[in-house]
């Protein structure tokens, strides 16, 4: 076992040389990876909410569509569904302007399908004599939904959506094989010229895991003022 680890070459593991060179180009990457991120963190909820709420519905005429979407999304893999967005469209004379926008609308569209699974559990969550109360109060259903449901909701929605977001932002990673030129993209150009693919992928992952842990800092503080307005309120 000992003869193992010392064969190792452990002066290949990492060079900080050549990462703090390497890092404004991977940084340029990492912007275009957080603008894939976060239009796609915005349509995904924003798809989300309407599908979720959609999949509640009583007329089948919503429901089902819904259901069927969320069981598509959720039975692929994100990586078939960039390659028909990117590369099958066009065969039918659909083409996106640029891979960045086939990116966006792949990532979007899969992880909406997560999210309204979250807005429809959080919405069920909520007790019945809610809704019965809303009721004796002569509210609509969106009113309801607007003024009791979702406040409380949210609450319970937070965690598991941020969660989600930290895997949108991972996911973009995928957005490389479409030649879009984003984080995990840059780290490969580098390493393809510097044959030094351990220093370039282990700084890429340093990266992620830094902008996931503000992601989380957010997620911890969202959490923290809305458990006190709920409270006050």
């Amino acid at each position: 076992m000992f003869d193992f680890f010392s064969e190792i070459k452990w002066e290949y593991l990492y060079d900080f040389d050549l990462a703090i060179e390497s890092l404004p180009f991977l940084l340029e990457g990492l912007r275009v990876t957080l603008i894939i991120a976060g239009f796609s963190m915005v349509f995904a909820l924003i798809i989300g909410i309407i599908v979720g709420i959609a999949r509640m519905s009583k007329l089948a005429i919503f429901r089902l569509p819904a259901k069927f979407y969320i069981s598509f999304m959720r039975g692929t893999p994100l990586l078939v569904f960039v390659f028909i967005l990117y590369y099958g469209l066009p065969v039918i004379g659909i083409e996106f302007e640029s891979s960045i926008v086939a990116a966006i609308v792949g990532v979007s569209f899969n992880f909406a399908a997560y999210l309204a699974e979250v807005v429809r559990s959080a919405i069920s969550s909520v007790p019945k004599g809610q809704w019965e109360a809303a009721e004796t109060l002569q509210m609509s259903y969106f009113q309801t939904l607007r003024r009791i449901v979702i406040p409380q909701a949210t609450r319970i929605a937070v965690p598991p959506t941020f969660n989600i977001f930290m895997d949108v932002l991972k996911g973009t990673s995928l957005a490389s094989v479409i030649t879009v030129q984003e984080l995990l993209y840059s780290g490969r150009l580098i390493a393809g010229r510097t044959y030094d693919s351990m220093t370039m992928y282990i700084t890429v992952a340093i990266i992620y895991w830094l902008v996931s842990i503000v992601i989380g800092a957010i997620q911890s503080r969202l959490e923290i003022r809305y458990n006190r307005y709920l409270a006050k309120g």
